[in-house]
């Protein structure tokens, strides 16, 4: 009832409910204190991409099972075929398995990328069954499964992408992972309003949800974690996609301020933190006067509500008189800026494309603004600024 939605409700037949995963090795009814577990030593596997590492959390671990998600096109199986020639060469055998493509469109794919496929094993197939039976024989150091909803149990009454089918191929598939030690990959489709379809039942099950995000980019991409059991969801790889496939962006503030007029209205460069890494991003603000009775305010790329909080300290607190503009503010680059200590940035930008006057060119602003009008405290200050010292910034305004 909550949802408010008709035909929502979906049969699900029970299929392999009744199966215990191989991996849990304790016995019904007993329990054991935390401090008497032993842990093996299980080293990451470290892939050859750094960025992909970064978001990873240093590389991949043992047994867990990583989902790679994004809009049609956007580079998931170019990253995952890049991802399985680089393990094969360093690692070892390495299965890719498509649902959706033959062997000879991977073949043509490769070659484009440059890829020799030694030690890299595809296998063209949608049964699960018959795909399990492929893992089990080569046993490979990482498997590869493009995508979750183009495969099946052929014995499940349901079709391929289903939710049964989708719930069912995912727990075959991390049952396998854990018991064997291997990590794997697997591709999600998504659903217009962003999300992996399923609908989120895989993001539930899954050790590891990436998103690979570039429709308002160009041809970069940002490969985002949203969920990691073993290391941060706040760290962010960013690529270019170019002829040879995928090439990791090294500085990627160089990216963001790559097409930066230093002399334009309501522009102000704050550095934001991704994760670990400081980012230098470019807030852009315009302001126009409203004949709506209720003026409009767009943001892209920043917290809205955040935005609004921003307008009405400065029209309470500066008086800086907003109230009859249309306003919008965005984050240049397709980037996003969602901490507090892009406020003063905004409120700067704000008042610069309201009066009509730049600031200054090698200014950075930063800082969080409270409701009194304060600026506050933010954290990780000197690897921010060391981030626009390194990019030619002499000045930044601040708390």
């Amino acid at each position: 009832p909550s949802c408010g939605e008709w035909n929502t409700l979906v049969e699900i037949p029970r299929g392999r409910a009744g199966e215990k995963p191989s991996w849990l090795s304790y016995s019904p009814g007993t329990s054991q204190e935390l401090s008497k577990v032993t842990l093996e030593d299980f080293p990451r596997l470290v892939l050859d991409m750094g960025e992909a590492n970064r978001v990873l959390g240093g590389g991949l671990v043992r047994g867990s099972l990583v989902l790679v998600g994004g809009d049609p096109g956007v580079g998931k199986s170019t990253l995952l075929l890049q991802l399985s020639a680089a393990l094969a060469m360093n690692s070892g055998p390495v299965l890719y398995v498509s649902g959706e493509e033959s062997s000879q469109q991977i073949k043509l794919r490769a070659e484009r990328l440059g890829i020799v496929g030694q030690g890299l094993h595809v296998l063209a197939e949608t049964d699960m069954a018959a795909i399990l039976r492929h893992l089990d024989i080569l046993s490979p150091t990482v498997a590869m499964i493009d995508s979750i909803q183009s495969v099946a149990f052929s014995d499940h009454p349901a079709g391929p992408g289903t939710l049964g089918q989708v719930r069912e191929c995912g727990l075959a598939l991390l049952r396998w992972a854990k018991a064997k030690g291997t990590p794997t990959f697997v591709t999600g489709h998504v659903t217009k309003e962003g999300n992996l379809a399923g609908p989120r039942a895989l993001e539930h099950m899954v050790d590891v949800v990436l998103y690979l995000e570039g429709s308002n980019l160009g041809s970069y991409r940002l490969l985002r974690g949203e969920k990691n059991r073993f290391g941060s969801t706040n760290e962010v790889g960013v690529f270019e996609m170019r002829d040879k496939g995928l090439t990791q962006v090294l500085n990627p503030s160089e990216v963001a301020l790559a097409s930066r007029d230093r002399h334009a209205v309501g522009s102000v460069v704050v550095p934001v933190m991704e994760g670990t890494r400081p980012l230098l991003v470019e807030i852009q603000a315009l302001t126009t006067p409203s004949s709506l009775p209720t003026p409009r305010r767009v943001a892209n790329g920043v917290d809205m509500s955040r935005l609004l909080m921003v307008i009405a300290v400065l029209i309470k607190r500066a008086g800086i008189h907003l109230s009859g503009q249309d306003i919008i503010v965005n984050v240049a680059g397709g980037f996003r800026a969602m901490e507090p200590a892009v406020d003063l940035g905004m409120a700067l930008a704000l008042a610069s494309s309201l009066r009509n006057t730049p600031l200054l060119d090698s200014m950075a602003a930063l800082g969080e603004i409270g409701l009194g009008g304060e600026l506050r405290n933010i954290s990780q200050l000197p690897r921010r600024l060391a981030e626009l010292k390194h990019m030619g910034f002499d000045t930044c305004l601040g708390p």
